[in-house]
């Protein structure tokens, strides 16, 4: 049988520098898609998303 075939192939390496510093979430800290530049209050796309189905159901 071919062991090549089986191996598991090596993650790959974190960039050091994953691009511009990121905003933190109002709600949970954790980054955000926007720059630390934005203005107002920045939520995480799960935070976004959760916020979205709130307003929504409120009638």
């Amino acid at each position: 049988m071919d062991d090549a075939y089986c191996e598991t192939p090596a993650a790959a390496p974190v960039p050091v520098d994953a691009g511009p510093p990121y905003a933190e979430c109002v709600l949970c800290r954790k980054p955000t898609e926007f720059p630390e530049s934005t203005k107002g209050s920045t939520l995480c796309p799960v935070c976004a998303w959760q916020e979205a189905g709130r307003n929504a159901c409120s009638g």
